[in-house]
């Protein structure tokens, strides 16, 4: 596949998204097709094709900063939300996937509220979403979770949070555990406002058919259970968690 051609397959996913109105996931897109373009009219010496990529290039950069807009205007109206259908036995799915783009500098703080973060794969989960965390939010200093018990696996849950609590202090970031017999919401919320609300929580992965096979440790590769995400912002978070 030649450059430009894999240019046209980023930006036609950003006009999929677009049409759907999965405006953060198209942007992304649309910027990642656009500096495909833009190394591609570096190296261009045909005039021709110069100034068809710089149309081009024109074209997705106003889409881009209208969306940008649209965003920015529905944020501060209180009214974005974007939603994700994820369908059953579905893959392209991974935590970082479905919202890495709005893990960055600008989280501080990260609230989880999800009731089954109980057993040994849903705190690997959760360990999963930790490490994303770290590695994507420089300025993180507290991640929050507000989960439940069951009787079962009680000890052993409050002893692999005591080792990623130790663990997470080498980074520079608290983990604070609470717990509600409860709860029921399942969300994620960052300081800069994201709201992330998974329906079925973080523990929307089947199980992989055996322990040697792609999905074990990939979540971008493991099938997934049916379930809808929904991405909102409100300006009211740090008042509501800081």
């Amino acid at each position: 596949m030649n450059i430009e051609s894999a240019a046209v397959n980023i930006l036609k996913r950003g006009v999929d998204l677009d049409t759907k109105k999965r405006y953060t996931e198209a942007l992304v897109c649309y910027q990642e097709g656009l500096q495909v373009l833009v190394d591609k009219l570096r190296g261009e010496n045909d005039e021709n094709n110069k100034n068809y990529l710089r149309k081009k290039v024109e074209e997705y950069m106003n889409r881009a900063e209208a969306i940008k807009k649209l965003v920015l205007k529905q944020k501060e109206e209180g009214k974005f939300h974007e939603q994700v259908h994820i369908e059953n036995d579905s893959t392209g799915h991974g935590y970082k996937t479905l919202f890495g783009r709005f893990l960055d500098e600008e989280v501080e703080y990260v609230v989880v509220e999800d009731p089954y973060i109980r057993s040994f794969h849903q705190c690997q989960n959760f360990l999963r979403l930790c490490e994303l965390l770290v590695k994507s939010c420089d300025n993180l200093r507290r991640i929050q979770l507000k989960t439940s018990t069951d009787g079962k696996s009680e000890g052993n849950q409050k002893e692999w949070f005591y080792n990623l609590k130790t663990d997470l202090q080498k980074y520079g970031t608290q983990l604070i555990v609470m717990y509600s017999d409860t709860l029921h919401d399942r969300q994620i919320i960052l300081s800069s406002g994201w709201i992330i609300k998974i329906g079925r929580g973080l523990d929307f992965y089947k199980a992989p058919s055996n322990k040697f096979c792609l999905g074990v440790y990939d979540l971008d590769l493991r099938q997934c259970h049916e379930t809808t995400v929904d991405i909102v912002h409100s300006k009211n978070v740090k008042q509501s968690y800081g």
